[in-house]
């Protein structure tokens, strides 16, 4: 199933006049304490990949998933997109990744938050990043088409396709979508993907992402 462009309007393409803040600003610290504590215990490598986003990133086994690359997970809680831009400073530009693989935007469009602000979010995100790590490529996995979540599925469409056109203006950005290969012969989400709670994925759901994921990893 496809949004077509045309039924897109401009102005969640193109409109990112708001600057982009966390609906929480506190709500996370405690995980990102503890993501610099355990980083001042042990330093992990720079120079690998990073994960960074919602429960699907933090669930994610990336040393089960990728065992041949160096990777860091820093998922955090329920998180949103405007979380992960709060943080840029702190659990993205200290590890200076080769690969920043982006998982977020799901949590935004189920909460208060629009389209318009999910690709404003999307846009901060990257010039914070560029302007440290000019050289790092940015991987956005695509929002998921959910069980739970289909009610909102236009929304996750359009959010898709607003960060799409941003990274085929050919900044070096990958779009990874993930939104059909979820999807059933009837058009639906494929119910095997996930777990009970029609959100979070299982194993097989996780296979689907490392597939499409790993050509990309440094």
């Amino acid at each position: 199933m496809r949004f077509p462009s045309a039924m897109i309007p401009l102005a969640w393409i193109f409109a990112a006049t708001v600057l982009p803040a966390a609906d929480a600003p506190n709500k996370w610290e405690a995980d990102i304490v503890k993501f610099e504590k355990q980083d001042a215990d042990m330093p992990p490598a720079k120079g690998g990949n990073l994960f960074v986003g919602s429960s699907s990133v933090r669930m994610w086994k990336l040393k089960d998933s990728f065992p041949n690359h160096v990777c860091i997970n820093r998922g955090f809680g329920g998180s949103q997109l405007a979380d992960v831009v709060q943080f840029v400073d702190r659990i993205v530009i200290p590890y200076e990744p080769k690969v920043i693989v982006l998982y977020a935007g799901d949590n935004d469009l189920a909460g208060k938050r629009t389209v318009e602000q999910v690709h404003a979010d999307y846009l901060s995100f990257v010039e914070q990043v560029r302007a440290k790590l000019p050289m790092t490529k940015i991987v956005w996995v695509a929002i998921k088409p959910s069980v739970k979540r289909w009610a909102i599925r236009d929304k996750g469409l359009a959010a898709n396709a607003a960060v799409r056109a941003e990274i085929e203006k050919g900044k070096g950005d990958v779009y990874i979508d993930i939104w059909q290969p979820m999807l059933g012969e009837d058009g639906m989400p494929r119910t095997e993907l996930y777990l009970a709670d029609g959100l979070h994925l299982t194993p097989a759901g996780y296979a689907v992402w490392n597939k499409l994921v790993e050509p990309h990893l440094q």
